[in-house]
């Protein structure tokens, strides 16, 4: 059977075919899955989609009147699925339930060195032999307040490197998580956390109940000089309310892997096109402020993980089975949908 990928980055080309060959036939593009694009998939039966496809109904209606019966998305997070009009549909849903959390909690932890440790201003000077301290002195974390929001696997792997670091540990989950209290964590109510941590990192996924988990309460609730890292879901963050945050000269810095209005922006070149996100082209002004494209996950170890099972539930859908990968099947509606 050939499977068409659509997403495909470079880098992800060769571990994608490589894992489908022998299999099936792969044909890998780099376009993203929209509305735009779903026509291409006219004739294929599975498809698998990359992070930031868009998949809302009318896309979804148009896979299916293609042809189109599985679709597989190469990422954890599926809050760009509406899984209702999939079951509607009579689709099966596949995603990847879990991968190295080492990827992302190791990349969050170096947006914070970077952002507290002024690496990024500090690497733009010594490129024009400007070699001065100025404005580059950070803090030492050691003895300093970490706060987790979201203590899964991910989180529990970046609550191991802050203990690591020496830091005193906060945590917030809707389930207490036994590794991190045994590093010391003490959890608390976010009010709290935002209150007393000087570092604050989110993974929790991006549901109806966290979208602006950080609004302009939780930012008001910080310190003046706290760092919050979000390597997770742009929505997280009320991102209009951290740019007034900042505009007061509030929190020493800001790492961002994500952002709420991504779509369209990351993973594409638009360096030489006008920017016509105005929150975040003024982000972009902050000398204090980090921002990265999505690739706290992009590591050959997680890529590889996501890759297999892709894979595998591809595997799963051909023999009729199920698995915790399989969000919906035809005769099985999603929770969301019960």
């Amino acid at each position: 059977m050939e499977i068409l990928a659509f997403g495909v980055q470079a880098d992800e080309r060769p571990l994608l075919e490589r894992a489908f060959a022998g299999r099936h036939q792969l044909r890998s593009l780099d376009v993203f899955l929209n509305r735009d694009t779903a026509p291409i998939a006219r004739g294929y039966e599975i498809v698998t989609s990359s992070v930031n496809a868009a998949l809302n109904a009318d896309v979804l209606q148009t896979l299916a009147a293609g042809g189109t019966k599985m679709i597989s998305q190469r990422s954890t997070g599926h809050n760009n699925i509406d899984l209702e009009a999939a079951a509607d549909l009579g689709l099966t849903i596949g995603r990847v339930s879990s991968y190295s959390p080492y990827a992302v909690a190791e990349f969050a932890w170096a947006l914070a060195l970077a952002v507290d440790r002024g690496i990024v201003r500090a690497v733009g000077r010594t490129r024009t032999f400007d070699f001065r301290l100025d404005g580059l002195m950070g803090r030492d974390l050691h003895g300093r307040t970490a706060g987790v929001i979201g203590t899964g696997r991910i989180g529990e792997a970046f609550t191991r490197i802050a203990h690591g670091f020496g830091m005193n540990l906060l945590g917030w989950d809707l389930v207490e998580n036994p590794a991190c209290r045994d590093l010391g964590m003490r959890y608390v109510d976010r009010r709290r956390l935002f209150a007393e941590a000087d570092l604050i990192s989110l993974h929790v996924p991006l549901v109806a109940d966290t979208r602006h988990l950080v609004d302009a309460d939780a930012l008001a609730a910080m310190k003046d000089d706290a760092v919050l890292i979000n390597s997770s879901r742009g929505g997280l963050v009320d991102t209009a309310a951290l740019v007034e945050t900042l505009k007061d000269g509030r929190l020493s810095g800001v790492g961002l892997d994500v952002y709420e209005e991504e779509a369209g922006l990351f993973f594409f070149d638009r360096s030489l096109e006008v920017v016509r996100d105005d929150t975040l082209a003024r982000l972009m002004t902050f000398g204090n402020v980090l921002v990265t494209s999505h690739q706290a996950y992009f590591t050959a170890d997680a890529v590889g993980q996501i890759v297999d099972a892709t894979v595998a539930n591809v595997e799963d859908y051909l023999a009729g089975r199920t698995g915790e990968n399989l969000l919906v099947t035809p005769g099985q509606r999603p929770a969301t949908a019960r």
